[in-house]
């Protein structure tokens, strides 16, 4: 999968977004929260409610999951999108980042499906 198939993906989820929050840095929201931070080369995604849970992932991909710059310690990794992850286990993560940030809206902001 490469950047733009991502996108379209994290876009097809209910109340989903694209935002540009920072110049050149596209991200997919839901609500106001990002779930899904998109490069040319990797993927931000919420990968685990703790670092530890996270980590678990970057056990399995050493070479292709390492955790996020800044906010790596609240759950965050970046996965690469070099093809090291295959793409149906790229759009389960999306799923799982999507869910975990959805959980944390306000029951009246969440999006129904």
């Amino acid at each position: 999968m490469d950047e733009a198939e991502l996108l379209k993906y994290c876009l097809t989820k209910p109340g989903a977004w694209q935002d540009e929050p920072w110049e050149g840095d596209v991200v997919a929201k839901v609500g106001d929260k990002i779930f899904a931070f998109l490069g040319a080369t990797s993927v931000g995604l919420k990968c685990g409610r703790t670092r530890e849970e996270a980590d678990e992932l970057v056990q399995v991909y050493p070479n292709a999951v390492a955790a996020s710059a800044y906010i790596g310690r609240y759950g965050w990794n970046t996965v690469a999108i070099d093809g090291a992850i295959p793409a149906d286990e790229l759009r389960e993560l999306i799923d799982l980042s999507y869910d975990a940030i959805v959980s944390k809206l306000p029951k009246s902001r969440r999006p129904t499906a």
